[in-house]
């Protein structure tokens, strides 16, 4: 692949799945491109193109933005193993099946010869477009990694990882959030291979921990990281033990922001904010690993970022470095309803209506709509249920309801929701 670049002087951009298959750092090498871990800057190397060649990629949507980039009106050529995947989402004009190793072995015979008497003078430089995108890139990211705001911003983590890992270093992704920020921005590898891994197209939260423990034994002289969200730090939070006990000296970052972020994203995009299931309470995560006898340090503040990352490398065995608030922020319960829910949603006490927005944070409603009518609240949850509630009724330990027959099929008085 480094040859044919070279030869044809053509800017590369990857999948997800493909980063690796060009360091870095190569001249050509523009970055990520699709809708997770594609950029601006990425997105136009390719809409630019009157040429694209796919290799080894089966052109999904997420590759091409919903088949969006590129247009269906580029010349394309497609090289797959399988051949029922060539041409199967594009209309192809130079289709070919073969291994990809073999078949561009055999390419850039043929473009040898071929380019010793036909040489490219009128192509476009592909080195100085590579150049132009991959400063755009930086340009947009430098503001967001220099930020102090808190909570710490994903790129400051990304931008300090780049500086800080040792060239060549392994760094395992969750595919939720924490996938598009380091598939875009982590720039580490000096030699092409795998050195970013994630398992996106399968979206199995709690992969970054475990998948991160078998990079190491497979490639033990290596500095391996693992990101991933407090979702999915619960998923395998387990196999901190084994770590310990194996003394596997695996690095974790987890970002602590009490969200399911991904899915929320797309719920909010897709469901018009109606939310369900992707806001839980604040867990201590450095307590739970430092319980379990790993190295942990807890960081707020994103100008002490550095320095925890710095110690986590440097301590011998494994070490988690926890970022973001450690405690809940207050919130306006009534605001936080009347943004979504409006109307009536203002006029509720206090109390009223932190209990109801802390319940539809953690997952345990999904509310369509908030009344007042007289001395009692009522509150849509869905097409299935309603439920009515006395102000008096509203307690520091839970929200007392009454359950219609007409919405839930039996009633239920005074049970706590």
């Amino acid at each position: 692949l480094d040859r044919l670049v070279t030869l044809l002087n053509a800017p590369l951009v990857t999948t997800v799945s493909g980063q690796g298959s060009l360091a870095d750092h190569h001249p050509l090498n523009c970055g990520v491109v699709g809708s997770n871990g594609g950029i601006d800057a990425t997105r136009d190397v390719v809409a630019q193109a009157d040429l694209v060649f796919f290799i080894g990629c089966r052109v999904g949507s997420t590759s091409t933005e919903h088949w969006k980039v590129p247009s269906r009106q580029v010349s394309l050529i497609h090289l797959d193993v399988d051949a029922s995947t060539v041409a199967a989402n594009y209309r192809t004009d130079v289709p070919l099946v073969g291994d990809a190793r073999l078949s561009l072995h055999a390419l850039n015979e043929a473009l040898s010869e071929h380019l010793r008497h036909h040489p490219r003078e009128q192509a476009a430089n592909g080195l100085a477009i590579a150049e132009q995108a991959r400063a755009r890139k930086w340009a947009a990211f430098a503001p967001l990694a220099a930020s102090l705001d808190q909570p710490i911003k994903p790129e400051r983590v990304v931008d300090a990882l780049n500086r800080l890992l040792p060239a060549n270093s392994i760094l395992v992704a969750d595919p939720g959030t924490p996938c598009p920020y380091f598939s875009a921005y982590f720039h580490n590898s000096t030699v092409p291979g795998r050195h970013f891994i994630t398992n996106r197209a399968h979206g199995a939260l709690g992969y970054a921990m475990s998948a991160g423990v078998g990079a190491w034994f497979g490639r033990p002289e290596s500095t391996v990281v693992a990101v991933m969200g407090d979702g999915s730090f619960a998923f395998t939070c387990g196999e901190l033990e084994t770590i310990v006990r194996r003394q596997v000296p695996l690095k974790m970052i987890v970002f602590s922001n009490t969200v399911f972020g991904w899915i929320k994203a797309s719920q909010k995009v897709g469901y018009q904010e109606r939310y369900f299931s992707v806001d839980f309470g604040r867990t201590e995560h450095a307590k739970v690993a430092e319980a379990f006898g790993v190295k942990s340090w807890r960081v707020q503040d994103p100008a002490q970022l550095d320095a925890a990352i710095k110690d986590a490398l440097a301590h011998p065995g494994p070490a988690a470095a926890v970022l973001g608030e450690l405690e809940h922020r207050r919130r306006d319960g009534k605001a936080a309803l009347a943004a979504r829910h409006r109307g009536d949603a203002l006029a509720l006490p206090d109390r009223v209506g932190q209990l109801l927005v802390v319940m539809l944070l953690e997952g345990r409603l999904v509310i369509e709509r908030v009344e007042l009518r007289g001395p009692a609240v009522h509150v849509q949850i869905n097409d299935a249920l309603r439920l009515r509630c006395k102000m008096g009724e509203a307690s520091e330990t839970g929200m007392h309801a009454r359950a219609s027959k007409r919405w839930c099929g039996a009633e239920t008085r005074g049970q706590p929701l």
